[in-house]
C-alpha cells in the first residue's frame, strides 16, 4: 500500500516506538521538495527540484480510467492512452514520437488504470520547453486530428495489445473472471481497464469524442515537471501554453463502492495455454487511502512473504504442492481487493492447495505475529522507497498520485506515519474483519482437459473467446496523408517548435578500480544521491560450462546459493537479510552467474558479511534442493505452453543448433532438471565458483576503502582456482531463410522472431550496427518497423530490433505478436521494409538518429541500474571509462553511406531464421509466399495428435 515516495519526506523524525510490536528507526533521508500551483482553467501543477542528472521529467496525468467508462462502451481511457500519441494539430502526424527521438528522449509513453491514465517522458533538460508545448498541444489542440479512419486503426493495435496480454498468455482471463464476480454489472470495477474487443468495435467516432471532451480537461488533470529546471521559468512557459485552454465542465468525485458479497463463488476455466493449475482467493477490500489499508498491506506479507510467512510454510514447504504463493492488497479509488494466488505443481488438486491455506490461515490465528517478522516487513519497505526515488519519473509518479487521489502531494509525510503506526492488534483486526470467515471469489484455471483438479463446487466461468477469422476479415482501414481537419483557434502561432535550451553535459560517472589479491577485480562508483548501495558479484561460465546431458546445474547452484549456509538455515538467511532491508538475488545465464544485492548504506557491512557465508559456505541441503527442483519442473512446464516462451526456447534452438550448449534454456529441460543431483551442484561450485573468473562490481553511497574493508577477508578465505573457459565454435549465418512454423493449435496470436547469429559487442562493427538499427527496429516508435505495422496497419501492438552481443557474438533478432490473420503479411512486411533500408536511409534519417544518440547520452547514468551496467562494460570487454565518448565520436562520424553498407551486411532479410509461433492449421501454408520455400514445421508429432 504504502508508495515509493511515501516513506521520503518523513525522515528527520526521532525513532519511534512501535509499542508491542516493534521498533523501526527513520533514518535520515530526502524530503521530497515540491512546489504546488493551480492554473485558472483548473489545472494543477507540481514541480519537483533535483538536479543530480541533467534530466527533467514531464508526466501529465488525467483523472480519467475504465471506471469513468459506461457498460458496453468500455475501453475508452485505454483507447485514448494510444490516440494521444498519434497527432495534434501543431505536432503532426506521429509528432510526439518523431520528436522524442530527435530530442533524446525515453520516449514518450503512458498507461491506464481503473482510475487514471497518464503520459510521460523523461529528456534532456534542454528540451523542456519542447514537452510542455506537445502536452498542451495533447489536452487542447487534439481531438480535431481522430477522424474514422484513425480511429479504426488505432481499434486494430489495441485489441492486438489485448491479445498479446490477455488472450494468447497463460491465466489471461484471470482478473476478467475475478472482477466480473467480485463487481455487479453497474459497478465501475466490472470491466477491464483494456475493455472488451466487441465494444472496442462497436464504438463510434463520437462516443470517442464525447468521452474526450467531458474527461480530458484542465480542471481534471495534473501536470508535474520533476528533475533539473528552473522553476520561474518552466511557470511561464506552463501559463504560456497551457492557460487558454478552457475549463471543462465540473466533474463530480466519484462515491466509495466496495464490494458486497453475500457468499463464496467458485469459477473455473480450461485455459488453453496453461500447464499448471492456478488458484486464486479474492476478498473484497477497502479504497484508496482508507484507514484500513496500511494494516491490510502488512497482513498481506506477513502471511504469504518469506520462508517464516504460514502460507509459505504449509504450502510451499511441508505440503510441497506449489513452488510459491502470492498475496497482495490492491487498493483502487473506490473499491480494493485482497488477492491470494498460488500455481500448484502439475495434476495437484486445487482442493488440496486450498485446505493447506485453510490450514495456514488457522496456523496464523494461533501463533500470531512476532516482533521479528513485523520489523522484518516494515525494513523492506525503506529500501523499496529508495530504489522508487532512483529516476526522476519516478518521484513525479508518485507525486501525480497523490495530488489527485489523496488531494496534496504532501499527504506523503502522513501516509508513512499511518504504516509505521500499524500495531499486532491492527492487524489482527483487519485479518478478523476482512479474511476469516468472509465470502470471497474463488477462479480455478486449469489445463485444457483437467477440469478435475478445479476447487469442488465451481462451475464454469463465462470468457468470451476471440474467434480465428481469415486474413483481413473485418479489419480493413485506410489512413489518408491528409485528415482535412478544422484547427483550434489560439492566440499565438502553436504551430513552431519551440527552441532548445542550454545543451546539457552528461553527468559521467567517476569510475574507481581495484583488484584483490585472490585475483577478484573490483569495479565501483561512489553515488551519494541515494542512502543505498547495489552490487553484482558475477562469475564467468554459466550455462556454457555444463554438461550438455545435465543442463541446469548452473541455474539451481544459483537456487542453492539463497538457500542457507553452514551456520544458517534458509530461514534464518532469509530473515538476517531482510532485517536489514536488503534484497538478494542469484541467477544463471548463458554465460555466467551472478550474485546481486541492494541495501541501506548503513547496513552495507553487514550485508556483505552474509553474502560472504552465502559465497563460501552453502549450506547444500537436501531439502531445500529437492524444494528447487520441483520448482523449477514448475517453470519449466509453464513455458512449456507460453506461446512467447516457447518463441524464445526455439529462437535459440534455430540459432545455435540442437546441439550447441547455448541452444539450450538455462534451466533446463524436465529430463535433465531431473538427472541432476546435489553432487553435481557441487563439483560445478567447486570448479568454477572462484575470483579468477569473478568480477564485483559496486554503486551507491560508500566508497572504496569501505568495499576493500568488506571484501579484506577474501583474500585469504577464498584462494584463486584455473578456469578455462571453452572456445565455442559458433554457426556460420545462414546463406539463405527459411521459415519455420511452431503450431500452438487456437492461437490469438502469432509470436515471430526473425534473426540470426550475428556478433559479439567487442566487434567494431557493433555499436555502428546498433546506430544503424535505430531507424529500422530498435528506436522504438521512430523506427520503420513500429510506424509500419503498427501505426500504418494495426498489425501489432509492438515491434523491436536490436543487436544482442557480449565477449562472443549473440543474435540479431526482430520480436512481435501479430493477430493472427495477417501473420504472413506481417512477416511480408518486414521483408519489404528491409529489402529497402539501405537504399531509401536519407540524410533526414541520419540526422534524427544522431540526435537521439548525442542528447539521449544526458539521461544514460541516471538511475544505478545505468551506473552498474556501465561497470559491467569495463568490466567484460576490458574497455576504459571512456568507452562512452568513444561511442559518441562514432554517432558523430558516421555517414549515409556507412549505414546503407551496415544495413545491407547486418540486415539482409534473405540470410535469416524466420520463425513463427501460432496456429498452424491456419496459417502455415500461407507462409510458403514469402518466397523462402516451404515453412518446416517444428513440431508436426503434436499437430497430428491434435
Amino acid at each position: 500500500m504504502l508508495s515509493a515516495l511515501a516513506l521520503a519526506a518523513c525522515s528527520e523524525n526521532p525513532p519511534v516506538s512501535q509499542s508491542e510490536t516493534s521498533t523501526v528507526e527513520k533514518q535520515p533521508s530526502f524530503a521530497v521538495n515540491y512546489e504546488k500551483f493551480e492554473l485558472d482553467n483548473g489545472l494543477e501543477v507540481v514541480f519537483h527540484k533535483d538536479t543530480s542528472d541533467p534530466v527533467t521529467a514531464v508526466a501529465l496525468t488525467f483523472h480519467v480510467g475504465s471506471a469513468r467508462e459506461i457498460e458496453n462502451r468500455t475501453g475508452f481511457a485505454h483507447l485514448f492512452e494510444h490516440l494521444l500519441f498519434l497527432e495534434s494539430e501543431n505536432l503532426g502526424k506521429g509528432g510526439l514520437d518523431k520528436m522524442s527521438s530527435r530530442i533524446g528522449g525515453s520516449g514518450a509513453n503512458g498507461s491506464t488504470s481503473r482510475d487514471r491514465t497518464n503520459y510521460f517522458q523523461t529528456v534532456p533538460n534542454d528540451a523542456l520547453e519542447k514537452m510542455i508545448w506537445a502536452e498542451a498541444d495533447k489536452m487542447g489542440f487534439f481531438i480535431n486530428t481522430v477522424t474514422d479512419a484513425v480511429l479504426a486503426k488505432e481499434k486494430q493495435v489495441v485489441k492486438n495489445e489485448k491479445r498479446q496480454s490477455v488472450d494468447n498468455r497463460p491465466y489471461g482471463h484471470a482478473n476478467y473472471v475475478v472482477d466480473k464476480n467480485m463487481y455487479p454489472a453497474d459497478h465501475p470495477y466490472n470491466w477491464q481497464v483494456i475493455g472488451s474487443l466487441e465494444d472496442l468495435q462497436n464504438a463510434t467516432l463520437q462516443d470517442v469524442k464525447d468521452f474526450y471532451n467531458k474527461w480530458y480537461v484542465p480542471n481534471n488533470a495534473t501536470l508535474v515537471i520533476a528533475g533539473d529546471f528552473d522553476f520561474a521559468q518552466a511557470k511561464a512557459w506552463v501559463h504560456k501554453y497551457f492557460d487558454e485552454i478552457p475549463r471543462g465542465e465540473e466533474i463530480a468525485p466519484l462515491t466509495d463502492r466496495p464490494a458486497k458479497l453475500t457468499a463464496t463463488v467458485k469459477r473455473y476455466y480450461e485455459d488453453n495455454f496453461a500447464q499448471l493449475p492456478e488458484l486464486r482467493l479474492v476478498w473484497p477490500g477497502v479504497d484508496l487511502y482508507h484507514k484500513d489499508a496500511y494494516a491490510l498491506d502488512i497482513l498481506t506479507r506477513l502471511l504469504a512473504d518469506g520462508k517464516t510467512a504460514p502460507l509459505t510454510k504449509v504450502v510451499v514447504e511441508e505440503k510441497e504442492l506449489a513452488a510459491g504463493v502470492n498475496m497482495f492488497n490492491r487498493n483502487s479509488e473506490i473499491a480494493g481487493e485482497l488477492y491470494l494466488i498460488t500455481r500448484a505443481y502439475p495434476g495437484t488438486s486445487l482442493d488440496e492447495v486450498n485446505a493447506a491455506i485453510q490450514q495456514a490461515f488457522s496456523r496464523f490465528e494461533q501463533n500470531g505475529i512476532s516482533d521479528e517478522d513485523l520489523t522484518r516487513v516494515k525494513a523492506g519497505i525503506e529500501t523499496r522507497f529508495y530504489n522508487g526515488l532512483s529516476s526522476v519519473l519516478g518521484k513525479a509518479f508518485e507525486l501525480a498520485q497523490y495530488n489527485i487521489f489523496a488531494g496534496d502531494p504532501g499527504y506523503i509525510n502522513e501516509e508513512l506515519d499511518k504504516s509505521l503506526a500499524v500495531t499486532k492488534d491492527d492487524i489482527m483486526r483487519v485479518y478478523n474483519q476482512y479474511i476469516k470467515g468472509q465470502a470471497f471469489i474463488a477462479t480455478s484455471f486449469v489445463p485444457k482437459g483437467q477440469a478435475e483438479l478445479a476447487l469442488s463446487g465451481s462451475t464454469p466461468a463465462q470468457v468470451v473467446e476471440e474467434k480465428i477469422v481469415t486474413a483481413g476479415e473485418g479489419e480493413a482501414f485506410t489512413i489518408p496523408e491528409d485528415s482535412g481537419y478544422e484547427r483550434t483557434v489560439s492566440k499565438f502561432d502553436r504551430s513552431a517548435e519551440p527552441p532548445y535550451g542550454e545543451l546539457p553535459q552528461p553527468a559521467v560517472p567517476n569510475v574507481w578500480q581495484d583488484k584483490l589479491d585472490n585475483g577478484l577485480d573490483l569495479y565501483g562508483i561512489e553515488n551519494n544521491e541515494l542512502p543505498l548501495v547495489q552490487f553484482e558479484l558475477t562469475f564467468q561460465g554459466g550455462l556454457m560450462l555444463e554438461d550438455p546431458a545435465k543442463v541446469g546445474v548452473a541455474s539451481l547452484l544459483a537456487t542453492m546459493l539463497e538457500k542457507g549456509t553452514a551456520t544458517k538455515t534458509a530461514e534464518e538467511l532469509e530473515n538476517a537479510l531482510d532485517l536489514l532491508g536488503t534484497q538478494i538475488g542469484v541467477y544463471s545465464g548463458r554465460q555466467s552467474l551472478t550474485i546481486s544485492g541492494t541495501m541501506l548504506a548503513r547496513n552495507y557491512a553487514a550485508t556483505m558479511a552474509l553474502v560472504k557465508e552465502m559465497l563460501l559456505t552453502p549450506r547444500w541441503d537436501e531439502r531445500e534442493f529437492a524444494l528447487a527442483k520441483q520448482s523449477t519442473l514448475s517453470v519449466i512446464a509453464e513455458q512449456s505452453a507460453n506461446p512467447n516462451s516457447i518463441a524464445d526456447n526455439q529462437i535459440f534452438t534455430l540459432l545455435y543448433g540442437k546441439d550447441h550448449i547455448l541452444a539450450h534454456n538455462p534451466l533446463g529441460t524436465a529430463a535433465s532438471v531431473e538427472a541432476i543431483t546435489l553432487a553435481d551442484l557441487k563439483q560445478y561450485y567447486s570448479q568454477y565458483i572462484t575470483p579468477s573468473v569473478a568480477d564485483f562490481l559496486v554503486v551507491g553511497a560508500v566508497d572504496t576503502n569501505t568495499v576493500k574493508a568488506s571484501l579484506a577477508s577474501l583474500n585469504n578465505d577464498w584462494p584463486a582456482r584455473a578456469v578455462t573457459l571453452p572456445a565455442l565454435s559458433l554457426p556460420a549465418r545462414p546463406e539463405q531463410s527459411t521459415v519455420y512454423f511452431y503450431d500452438v493449435p487456437g492461437a490469438k496470436q502469432s509470436v515471430l522472431r526473425f534473426g540470426y547469429l550475428a556478433m559479439a559487442e567487442t566487434d567494431a562493427d557493433f555499436y555502428p550496427a546498433t546506430i544503424m538499427n535505430y531507424k529500422l527496429g530498435g528506436g522504438g516508435f521512430a523506427s520503420r518497423l513500429m510506424q509500419s505495422l503498427r501505426e500504418g496497419k494495426g498489425y501489432t501492438y509492438g515491434i523491436y530490433s536490436r543487436f544482442n552481443g557480449t565477449d562472443i557474438p549473440g543474435p540479431f533478432l526482430i520480436e512481435s505478436g501479430v493477430r493472427t490473420n495477417v501473420t504472413f503479411e506481417s512477416a511480408a512486411l518486414v521483408k519489404e521494409i528491409m529489402a529497402e533500408y539501405p537504399a531509401t536511409f536519407s540524410d533526414d534519417d541520419l540526422t534524427n538518429t544522431k540526435s537521439y544518440f548525442i542528447k539521449s547520452a544526458a539521461r544514460q547514468f541516471e538511475t544505478a541500474e545505468a551506473k552498474i551496467s556501465m561497470l559491467e562494460n569495463i568490466s567484460l570487454y576490458g574497455w576504459g571509462a571512456d568507452y562512452v565518448k568513444q561511442r559518441q565520436e562514432l554517432v558523430q562520424n558516421i555517414t549515409v553511406d556507412d549505414v546503407q553498407k551496415l544495413a545491407k551486411q547486418y540486415a539482409n532479410p534473405n540470410a535469416m531464421i524466420w520463425l513463427v509461433v501460432g496456429d498452424a492449421e491456419s496459417q502455415l501454408s500461407r507462409l510458403q509466399q514469402l518466397g523462402f520455400g516451404q515453412p518446416v514445421l517444428l513440431n508436426p508429432a503434436q499437430t497430428i495428435a491434435e
